[in-house]
């Protein structure tokens, strides 16, 4: 009877120790399947972002096809691969140059919009100036109004469309695009849009600041335009237009100017003699 209950009792002491093993065991197991979730996991994250990235490529390419199916283009496709290494130019440098047949003067294009023209051309890549450069100036357009001036870059990176005169109607939120006179930029292409419009009493000019509708911090992939297709550069009209608002312009300033000397000249025979300095100043 004691021998059975020794056994009995040692059997029943061994019962918790083998559960605990059982315990063990099972925890090693967990544990090995959650390092091959985690792993699982870290892959198809991985694997997600690498597909994200290839979808927004594919728009971007997309984007550009569009563009240069609506504008009909002679354009080609570049990358860009650094920004300005200084701090007092705006330019963009892209992984093509002469040896795919660029050269300098060509415009450059993201999806949305005009960002600059090729200035430097090595034989692999290419120095882009950018629109927002102080030393750019674009041939450019109200494109509701048709009032024509230059669209200037400044240092810093502030857009402003000069030599509009003040008897032309300009609205914020007015689009700006190319002019095409010049011949380097194909008329219509998207520049940006206006911020903010004052005359200066006196002024000839109206002051117009422009938001540009592209940025490279924005895009990857740009077009070169190679060279113009018919009806892209500006027309005869376009050009007499282009000289109708600037003597216009010239004769605002000549009008304002002979009214000033009536007023000065009124002036003086109201105050005779002592009107002197007062015409002076």
């Amino acid at each position: 009877m004691t021998t059975f209950s020794v056994r009995y009792i040692g059997a029943t002491v061994s019962v918790p120790f083998q559960g605990l093993g059982n315990i063990f065991a099972n925890l090693t197991s967990d544990q090995e399947t959650l390092s091959e979730l985690k792993a699982e996991n870290e892959r198809l994250q991985a694997r997600n972002a690498e597909l994200e990235e290839s979808e927004q490529t594919a728009k971007r390419l997309q984007d550009l096809l569009n563009l240069q199916d609506s504008y009909s283009l002679q354009s080609t496709g570049a990358r860009i691969i650094s920004g300005s290494t200084d701090s007092w130019t705006s330019s963009v440098t892209i992984n093509m140059g002469s040896a795919s047949g660029l050269t300098v003067g060509m415009p450059v294009m993201a999806s949305n919009g005009v960002i600059g023209q090729i200035t430097e051309c090595g034989a692999t890549t290419s120095t882009v100036r950018l629109i927002t450069d102080e030393n750019s100036s674009v041939s450019a357009m109200i494109q509701s109004s048709r009032a024509q001036g230059m669209l200037v870059g400044s240092a810093t990176g502030q857009l402003t469309l000069d030599m509009i005169a003040t008897d032309q109607t300009v609205n914020v939120g007015d689009v700006v695009v190319t002019s095409g006179l010049g011949g380097v930029f194909p008329k219509g292409l998207p520049l940006g849009k206006v911020t903010n419009v004052e005359s200066t009493p006196g002024s000839l000019y109206l002051e117009i600041t422009v938001e540009a509708f592209a940025s490279t911090e924005n895009f990857e992939e740009v077009i070169v335009i190679t060279s113009l297709t018919e009806g892209q550069s500006a027309t005869a009209e376009d050009i007499a237009e282009a000289d109708r608002q600037e003597s216009g312009g010239s004769a605002s300033a000549s009008g304002s100017s002979s009214v000033s000397d009536d007023q000065d000249s009124d002036a003086s025979a109201s105050a005779g003699g002592s009107g002197d300095d007062s015409t002076s100043e």
